[in-house]
């Protein structure tokens, strides 16, 4: 069972100060303009990749192994997108955190919302699949103000921060689910509840099948898709929350539904979910977390390949 963190006095503790100060600050930031808060925010990107040298070579090694006929100046150039998304990650993290809902509303637009609505009226759960592009934040709140639903996320080691991402994240939403909670979810899916789901990152050797991802023929990929689609019997619906270029705001694009995904075992659900994963990462790749080890997972006795 899910248990949600809980503000307490020993959050006050001097050892946290720095970090609600630097909180305090992100919450001035984004009081400002969003065209304001967009240069920053690519500014911010700029000197991030000057200074995280080995986030930038694991996205470059993702790139290439991914886009292995992509040329070496579009790599550079796709990285250098990459890192002015991971400035502005940082500050759609304080806007979906801080923003009012009236203020959220005026920069985004929805696009084919009416999917979630036809799964709805057939009484049927939503496994809503949202891969980890860097508005991964902004996304999940730009969907709760059109449709509640419940996370599912890793609890953060810092008590500070996993209480005000949760906080964040609630703000327009119903509940957060721990990942490790299969039946939290199921029960959520069977209830009719829309459950938040990312099935896009490499999270180790267990409970997970190698199976093709762009050109990577054996990605250690989840199958957990299988299992909760499999006990639960709830729709999967894409969605992709995708900055505009200039500053001119974003777009929550909800993808056609499937009800009856391929459940024949764990490997072709897993292919199946990462044709949809690709999908959706084309749809926006220099917004997708290119910095994660996504392919540090490999067979027993396979070298890295990082």
């Amino acid at each position: 069972m899910t248990h949600l963190p809980k503000f307490s006095a020993s959050l006050l503790h001097p050892r946290y100060w720095a970090l609600w100060f630097g909180v305090g600050m992100l919450w001035l930031v984004v009081q400002l303009p969003y065209p304001v808060i967009y240069r920053l925010g690519c500014g911010i990107g700029h000197l991030a990749q000057c200074l995280m040298k080995r986030r930038v070579r694991i996205a470059q090694r993702n790139l290439e192994l991914c886009f292995p006929h992509m040329s070496e100046t579009e790599r550079q150039k796709m990285v250098a997108k990459n890192f002015e998304s991971v400035g502005m990650g940082l500050m759609e993290t304080g806007m979906a955190w801080f923003w009012s809902d009236r203020r959220m509303s005026r920069w985004m637009e929805v696009i084919d919302f009416e999917h979630v609505r036809n799964v709805q009226a057939q009484g049927r759960g939503i496994l809503l699949i949202g891969v980890h592009f860097l508005t991964l934040e902004i996304g999940a709140r730009m969907f709760g103000l059109n449709e509640p639903g419940i996370g599912v996320y890793r609890p953060n080691d810092n008590p500070v921060i996993d209480l005000l991402q949760t906080w964040g994240r609630m703000r327009s939403n119903k509940s957060m689910i721990d990942r490790k909670d299969l039946k939290g979810m199921i029960r959520a899916l069977k209830a009719g509840d829309v459950v938040w789901y990312a099935p896009d990152h490499d999270y180790g050797p267990r409970a997970s099948v190698f199976v093709p991802f762009f050109a990577v023929k054996d990605a250690a990929s989840t199958s957990g898709t299988w299992m909760l689609a499999r006990m639960s019997q709830a729709c999967i619906v894409p969605f992709v929350p995708r900055r505009k270029p200039g500053g001119k705001g974003y777009e929550l694009i909800i993808l056609e539904p499937e009800c009856s995904p391929p459940l024949d075992d764990a490997e072709t659900t897993a292919a199946w979910m990462n044709k949809v994963v690709e999908r959706c990462i084309m749809m926006a790749p220099e917004q997708y977390m290119w910095l994660h080890r996504r392919f540090k997972t490999r067979p027993e006795g396979v070298p890295s390949r990082y």
